[in-house]
């Protein structure tokens, strides 16, 4: 058998070109260091990996300011808008500023007053004001029909008082029971809100006394001294009212003469008498005519039915028949639908045309016989 031959061993190809490789390559790695400007270290796994380089802190420069997007809506719209609804929020706030809050004077004003049996009774000042003229709301006449309202029953319950104060539009009248506890805070409360204030004044109703409005009740068969003491007690429980209304009385409110007798005392006072409309309204006048009083009738009572359909549609009567006449006035209690749909329905009225008044307005126009329009 012939001996290998050493120059044709298999692995020897092989290990020969793997040798060329790693001259070349470390040839190669000279080089770079060379050309990098290092000394070359070692290669391989065993070579030590060099720390990284600490990184230099400059000091440290305001940064640079980026200018803000601009603020949204900064644009100008050359064509007109047409969307549904943009007009009435343009019409909204393009609209003049609202009027400033009426401030109302500490009540009594000085000259308006005299001790009564309760406190201070109204007077016409010596220079000729009247208190219903002197605590009436400010009202500036606008074009329109004028719709008033006078919402009665407060005093009585917290809870709702508070409500028709702080919920009612100011230029809705107010009217309290005088037997109320804290009266004239409540009445203060009310004038500081910008409300107009009015007391009710109990009067006889026909199933009196099982249904009796309280002890100084004004009755048709009283003696005329009972009566006068009885409405100086009444009138003289608070003071900043502009006037009074009725509370009940429908047998009263039959027998012209007392109720004439009443209504001239009022007058006497400067103060307007109100009257809700109810009952038999030309006996109503009469005894209005014959006391040469400051007398207006109530053209609806808008809660005979305390439902909300029922008030809705009283109060759009109101409406109609300003609408027709050139002023309104509507009474109510302070039920709380009442207080909710008169508050919603105000809203709205001046977009229909309207103007809302205090009752002290309606008053002057009656009188005057004048007419906004």
């Amino acid at each position: 058998m012939p001996a290998p031959n050493p120059d044709r061993s298999p692995l020897r190809a092989p290990l020969l070109a793997g040798l060329a490789a790693a001259c070349v390559f470390i040839a190669a790695a000279g080089a770079l260091s060379i050309f990098a400007g290092g000394t070359p270290g070692p290669v391989g796994a065993a070579a030590e990996i060099a720390p990284r380089p600490e990184p230099v802190i400059l000091a440290e420069s305001a940064p640079d300011m980026v200018e803000p997007d601009p603020a949204p809506f900064e644009f100008a719209i050359d064509e007109e808008v047409s969307l549904p609804g943009v007009s009435d929020t343009e019409t909204a706030l393009n609209a003049p500023p609202p009027a400033a809050t009426v401030r109302a004077a500490s009540a009594p004003l000085p000259g308006l007053s005299e001790e009564g049996p309760g406190g201070p009774l109204p007077v016409i000042g010596p220079d000729g004001q009247r208190p219903d003229e002197a605590y009436a709301r400010p009202h500036a006449p606008r074009t329109g029909p004028v719709v008033a309202l006078i919402v009665g029953g407060l005093g009585m319950s917290e809870r709702l008082t508070a409500q028709a104060i702080d919920t009612l539009p100011p230029e809705v009248t107010l009217s309290f029971a005088p037997y109320a506890d804290d009266l004239q805070g409540w009445i203060d409360r009310a004038r500081a809100a910008g409300h107009e204030v009015l007391i009710e004044l109990p009067m006889e109703p026909f199933d009196y006394p099982n249904n009796d409005p309280g002890p100084h009740t004004l009755l048709a068969d009283a003696p005329e001294a009972e009566n006068a003491r009885r409405l100086a007690w009444l009138l003289s429980r608070s003071a900043g009212y502009a006037g009074v209304i009725n509370y009940q009385g429908a047998r009263l409110g039959a027998a012209p003469a007392p109720l004439a007798r009443i209504f001239a005392r009022l007058e006497a006072r400067g103060l307007t008498m109100f009257h809700d409309g109810a009952g038999r309204r030309a006996v109503i006048e009469a005894a209005g005519r014959e006391a040469n009083a400051r007398l207006v009738l109530a053209d609806r009572i808008i809660d005979a039915d305390p439902s909300p359909q029922a008030v809705e549609t009283r109060l759009l009567e109101l409406e109609a028949l300003a609408l027709q006449t050139g002023s309104a006035l509507g009474s109510g209690f302070a039920y709380p639908v009442t207080v909710e749909a008169a508050s919603a329905w105000a809203e709205g009225l001046s977009r229909r045309g309207y103007v809302l008044a205090p009752a002290s307005h309606v008053a002057r126009l009656r009188r005057d016989g004048a007419r906004e329009t």
